[in-house]
């Protein structure tokens, strides 16, 4: 069972500056993911099992104070922060960026993308089977293409739950040195295809309502009905 108040979660963006250079495992928490992970125990386990978890959301940073938990993020830390933290870092030095999910138009864009802001990065891409559940030959191709590449800095997009569940199934056999970032919807943000919300609201802790607005039919049980499943789910912990 996950519980937020004994979660690990990073405090701030400059902790990230402070993780080893090593295999590691960084996944991000919302409302979203917490409300999943209640129900999903593979899930929960890929989340509390990760090497860090970053508080990817505005309502995870006040419930964590709200409860006074274990963690109390000072900042939201979106997993576009991330993404570009890791990145601009590895840019500077260069060296191999695995992007494994999402589909080949947008892969295609990611690349173009890399190239120019990116020169010293050498970027390779992968994208899986559109399929809910991957076979064993699949995850086999899957693995063997991120072990072939050797990369410097590893993302995996297959939207959440997925994505974690897919990269915690299989660490074990990753032969990688390097950071691994589960970021779903930033492929599509990097990519171009799917617009971010105004500075002035990912500022203010909106994010969510712009998705909310460009997408009402495909984000309304998310974040409507999960937002009030977030706040019941809170309260549950609180007791």
């Amino acid at each position: 069972m996950i519980s937020l108040k004994n979660l690990t979660i990073v405090e701030s963006l400059a902790e990230l500056d402070r993780i080893p250079k090593r295999k590691t495992l960084i996944n991000t928490i919302n409302a979203h993911s917490y409300n999943t992970a209640l129900t999903d125990s593979l899930f929960a386990e890929a989340l509390q099992k990760g090497d860090y978890l970053i508080p990817d959301g505005i309502s995870i940073v006040k419930a964590c104070r709200w409860l006074k938990a274990k963690s109390r993020p000072k900042e939201r830390i979106a997993g576009w922060d991330l993404f570009k933290f890791e990145m601009d870092k590895l840019g500077q030095s260069g060296g191999k960026c695995f992007f494994m999910g999402s589909s080949e138009a947008v892969l295609s864009a990611v690349r173009e993308r890399c190239a120019k802001e990116y020169p010293l990065i050498e970027v390779i891409t992968y994208s899986p089977p559109y399929k809910p559940e991957f076979s064993e030959d699949d995850n086999r191709a899957m693995v063997d293409a991120i072990n072939v590449a050797d990369p410097d800095l590893l993302w995996i997009g297959m939207t959440a739950p997925k994505q974690e569940k897919w990269i915690y199934s299989h660490w074990k056999d990753l032969n990688i040195r390097c950071h691994c970032g589960t970021i779903g919807a930033v492929f599509d943000f990097y990519a171009g295809t799917v617009k971010r919300a105004p500075q002035w609201m990912q500022k203010a802790g909106l994010e969510w309502l712009y998705r909310l607005l460009k997408e009402p039919r495909r984000m309304w049980r998310r974040y409507v009905i999960g937002n009030c499943k977030f706040i019941i789910n809170c309260i549950k912990e609180k007791r």
